[in-house]
């Protein structure tokens, strides 16, 4: 039985080989041209991504914040593939646009930029880089950007959201600010390290050095240690000082002003309520004492 039956099988795998559609071959031979083509564009896409990263390690190592014009941003921002976050800052720091917020801003985003790449924690998910309107205008024409500084974060997919927008108006600039908007859009958290800076130092020696001369100075009639009106004037002073303007500027670290580097328009008074520019302070201090 068991010889009998093998060539009954073959006979009847023959008879299903022969009426086997005809039109079955090419569409096969058509999906095996199809995987072949999608899987060398995947591996392009691989390839192109890894030249892409390579390319911004290189930038990194050599700067902690590279410029951009419109070529590089749509290459390199703009155009998948993309795994990596990118924050950029768009800026206008030729002289001929007078924009000091700009300096300013640009002096805590540096302090930024270094201390992640000067870190441990320094990978390929995050870069930095800037945008200078003189050098991309049609990057801002594009974004439909008519302000500067303005910091923005590219995720490595999408669009980027309205959260992506630093909100530097009503936070300010400073690099700590900016280290927590990073870590709340892209889960890398940076350390700021900030260079020594001994003005308050030597601000604080010249003051002791002040206050001990006049005691000694004074040394036989120290009957002024003892008035009260003098020591109320100081308190009221220390008072109005951290109840001021002044001291949430301290804290925010907002811009002394704004100027539109489109027409050049300064303002110098904050369109919401919910912040101000440095210069207020200034204007209210002035027209108090008037």
């Amino acid at each position: 039985m068991g010889a009998r039956g093998a060539p009954s099988r073959r006979r009847q795998a023959g008879r299903r080989l022969r009426y086997l559609p005809t039109g079955s071959f090419p569409f096969l031979l058509l999906l095996l041209l199809l995987c072949i083509q999608l899987g060398g564009g995947q591996k392009k896409k691989e390839n192109l991504l890894a030249e892409k990263v390579e390319q911004l390690m290189e930038w990194s190592s050599r700067r902690s914040i590279f410029r951009m014009n419109g070529d590089k941003f749509r290459k390199f921002i703009k155009a998948p593939p993309r795994n990596y976050s990118m924050i950029v800052m768009f800026t206008a720091l030729q002289p001929q646009r007078q924009c000091s917020v700009c300096r300013q801003a640009n002096e805590e985003y540096q302090i930024l930029a270094n201390s992640w790449r000067y870190s441990s924690a320094f990978c390929n998910k995050l870069f930095f880089s800037m945008v200078d309107y003189d050098e991309g205008t049609d990057v801002f024409q594009q974004l439909n950007m008519n302000s500067a500084p303005t910091f923005m974060h590219f995720p490595p997919k999408g669009r980027p959201k309205r959260a992506d927008t630093f909100d530097l108006q009503r936070i300010g600039f400073a690099a700590e600010q900016l280290a927590k908007w990073i870590a709340d859009r892209t889960d890398v958290h940076i350390r700021v390290f900030r260079p020594p800076n001994y003005s308050g130092t030597i601000a604080l020696a010249l003051l002791v050095s002040l206050v001990g001369g006049l005691l000694y100075l004074r040394r036989n009639n120290l009957e002024f240690i003892y008035n009260k009106t003098g020591w109320a004037m100081v308190s009221l002073c220390i008072v109005f000082a951290m109840t001021s303007g002044q001291m949430w500027n301290h804290i925010r670290g907002p811009p002394y002003a704004h100027k539109n580097p489109h027409n050049g328009q300064v303002s110098y008074i904050h369109g919401s309520s919910q912040a101000q520019f440095v210069a207020e302070s200034h204007i209210i201090l002035v027209l108090t004492f008037q």
